[in-house]
């Protein structure tokens, strides 16, 4: 079953490092990763997707939580939670019939053309798994040059955040 955890670290040199060599260091797989500063720049979050039963789920947040830079691990899979992944599409569009098509799909998956050249769009889009995978199938025939994504980012629904944060702060004081 894949999981989905958010581990929010400090902002230090190598934490990323640590973090991943963790999951390869132990056998276990990383699906995706991505990192940014929170609003407090002292601290970052990582968003991990990984696959696991419950047995291996809990092992890595153990593992993780005995991290130095760690501050707070949360499989989000337990919870109520949003995530989005983004993506780049370069798509050829030397052909009039091309460019109005992909402007076409683009109107439908609300996405937006972010460069154009006179043979290509470049297509920008923000959503859940199933919507970019949608959008690339029905972009596909008119020929991708190029796919760039990112990882999955997910945050709670609910205040989990604050209580990390609070937590942080006992933390250091």
């Amino acid at each position: 079953m894949q999981h989905i955890i958010s581990i929010l670290v400090e902002n230090k040199f190598g934490v990323l490092s640590r973090v991943a060599g963790l999951f390869s260091g132990r056998g276990f797989n990383i699906e995706s990763i991505s990192v940014g500063t929170t609003l407090d720049s002292s601290t970052s979050q990582i968003t991990v997707v990984t696959m696991g039963d419950d047995r291996i789920i809990e092992q890595i947040i153990k593992h993780l939580n005995k991290l130095i830079d760690v501050i707070k691990v949360i499989d989000l899979s337990e919870k109520d939670y949003i995530v989005r992944e983004a993506a780049l599409i370069k798509i050829h569009t030397s052909r009039p019939e091309d460019r109005s098509e992909a402007l076409r799909i683009t109107e439908i998956f609300r996405a937006r053309v972010v460069d154009s050249t006179p043979s290509t769009y470049t297509v920008e889009i923000t959503g859940d798994e199933n919507k970019i995978e949608a959008i690339i199938n029905l972009l596909r025939p008119l020929g991708i040059k190029e796919i760039v994504r990112t990882g999955k980012i997910a945050i709670a629904r609910e205040d989990m955040k604050q209580t990390a944060m609070q937590e942080l702060k006992k933390v250091r004081a």
